[in-house]
């Protein structure tokens, strides 16, 4: 039998992210603030998720990716390394979706300062995707949104991973570095 209380609860939840969803987002914050203060930081997954949820509902993914990052730092307070290392990876994905190449680029590089980022699936998955997005591989980041690292995000994330690539693709390809002199092979200094 379906729990009332639950049932009023979602509806609520639902009214209010539809109605104020900056105010939901700031209960959803507060909330997280309050439950990582407790030391009860594997209690606020959910509310993570809400949060990030709305954030992308409203298209706003530079907030959605931090509140990601966030949650990976709480996941790795309390040792929830799968965890930790799916928020990395989705928070990645939400930079790509933004047409953020370079911000997916150093949130890469920063989580990869953490070891157990480092050696995950997650972390293939990532470099993967940043590569082929390098190399403006249109259908191998295709490939990569399909694979098992994604297809283990959570439902959101999943859903604009398989949208990628966004943008314009042709910008990517053949991209040379914009600050570095042509090399002169006669120049040996």
């Amino acid at each position: 039998m379906v729990d009332p209380d639950k049932l009023m609860i979602k509806a609520d939840k639902f009214a209010l992210e539809e109605s104020s969803p900056d105010e939901a987002i700031q209960l959803y914050t507060d909330a997280c603030s309050l439950l990582e203060e407790d030391g009860r930081e594997q209690m606020a997954f959910d509310l993570y998720r809400a949060g990030t949820s709305v954030y992308l509902k409203l298209e706003r993914y530079e907030d959605a990716a931090t509140f990601l990052l966030r949650w990976g730092l709480a996941a790795d307070h309390c040792n929830a390394v799968n965890s930790q290392c799916k928020a990395y990876l989705s928070a990645i994905v939400v930079y790509l979706y933004a047409h953020d190449l370079k911000q997916a680029e150093k949130c890469y590089n920063d989580c990869s300062q953490i070891d157990a980022f480092l050696k995950s699936d997650q972390n293939r998955c990532a470099s993967k995707l940043l590569s082929a997005y390098a190399e403006g591989d249109i259908e191998e980041i295709k490939r990569v949104a399909q694979s098992s690292s994604i297809s283990n995000l959570d439902h959101m994330i999943i859903r604009i991973a398989r949208k990628l690539p966004t943008g314009d693709m042709s910008a990517l390809k053949g991209k040379e570095p914009v600050d570095e002199e042509p090399l002169d092979e006669n120049d040996l200094t």
